[in-house]
């Protein structure tokens, strides 16, 4: 579509889940509800179109080893864009993706530098690994090279214990995300267990991710304070393999997993019916492929979210949580259009009939 083409959004347009317009147009690739007075060539597509979908924890830069290439690293953005995922909160990467803000093709990401980790508490060559004395620094460093956010590994594997457990203690993490909010960057954590979870909570965070260690003594702790989960459970439905895996050497620890797997969906609707914001979020990146955003819908639905609270996590909610904007006059013309109405059957978000990003057909 050249510069001064127009293109034409007709059908449904779900500005919000209640707020339904019969068009929209983009011109000078951003969204207006004013046909132009004057349009040269025009583009119509047709359907119920959305803005954008979110994932909000992914990898873009990151492989099963480490980081990687920058051509892998396209792939991996391309995949999520054909999937219509147009933004990125990315949740940490070792690798380098600036380059991406520069290409209007690819997906917008929104970093949280490199994971924090303890010393021998995460897979190899995907975090910095530091003791709790470094951890103010790291972050403050993390701090400026994101776009607004830190990541924390909040408990990994203790080999000499045999099971998860938590990896800073409380003081530290204090300390850390005190520092992080100093500088204006919200901070996240990886939690699969229970125990790291009520330090972090108090101390501040403002969300965690996975949260398959919620229970029920915690879950008012984190409605009161409003920290928001991602729980990645196209990532969980991996724990059984993991678990199986592990069981020789250490079985509490596979035993623990095994637990977490088994009450995921009651996890994630106990928090939901309490109140706690929950987003859509895949851990693409590492082991898992790129593009599952409609497997994760659909995972919320199953485990009890109302469909339409379920789209919302990664549309209309996710974006407000994240500080984007949706298809707001003059917004960036990011949508995807789809044949029928995701909101009836969120099953229809993992066939996108067109993409669009920043006003243009990608897709």
């Amino acid at each position: 579509m050249s510069n001064q083409a127009v293109l034409h959004v007709k059908g449904r347009v779900l500005v919000g889940p209640e707020d339904i317009r019969d068009e929209l147009w983009v011109v000078g690739g951003r969204v207006t509800y004013d046909r132009p007075a004057r349009a040269g060539d025009i583009r119509t597509v047709d359907g119920w179109a959305l803005p954008g979908l979110v994932d909000a924890h992914c990898h873009v830069g990151l492989g099963l080893h480490g980081p990687v290439d920058a051509d892998v690293a396209e792939k991996q953005a391309l995949t999520d864009r054909e999937a219509g995922t147009l933004l990125l909160r990315d949740a940490g990467s070792p690798s380098d993706t600036r380059w991406i803000d520069d290409r209007e093709d690819l997906p917008k990401i929104i970093r949280a530098g490199r994971h924090i980790a303890r010393t021998r508490r995460y897979i190899r060559n995907f975090a910095h690994e530091i003791e709790p004395d470094d951890l103010v620094a790291y972050v403050a460093q993390e701090a400026r090279r994101g776009d607004g956010w830190v990541k924390l590994v909040g408990d990994w594997i203790d080999r000499d214990l045999g099971d998860l457990s938590a990896c800073w203690p409380r003081g530290a993490v204090e300390a850390g995300i005190a520092e992080a909010h100093r500088l204006g960057a919200r901070v996240t954590a990886h939690c699969f267990a229970e125990d790291s979870l009520r330090d972090l909570v108090e101390a501040g965070i403002d969300c965690i991710e996975h949260a398959t260690g919620l229970t029920e003594d915690l879950i008012p702790l984190f409605a009161e304070r409003g920290v928001a989960i991602v729980p990645t459970l196209v990532n969980i439905a991996t724990f059984p393999q993991l678990a199986a895996g592990g069981e020789a050497r250490f079985p509490r620890w596979s035993a623990h997993m095994h637990r977490l797997y088994e009450r995921r969906y009651d996890t994630v609707r106990s928090a939901y019916d309490a109140g706690i914001p929950v987003y859509v979020g895949t851990d693409a990146g590492g082991s898992l492929a790129h593009g599952l955003v409609a497997g994760e819908v659909a995972e919320l639905v199953t485990a009890g979210i109302p469909p339409v609270e379920a789209l919302s996590a990664t549309v209309w909610g996710a974006r407000s949580w994240l500080g984007r904007p949706g298809l707001d006059e003059g917004a960036p013309a990011d949508l995807v259009v789809y044949e029928g109405d995701p909101r009836a059957d969120v099953r229809v978000l993992a066939a996108p009939r067109r993409v669009v990003l920043n006003g243009r057909v990608v897709g």
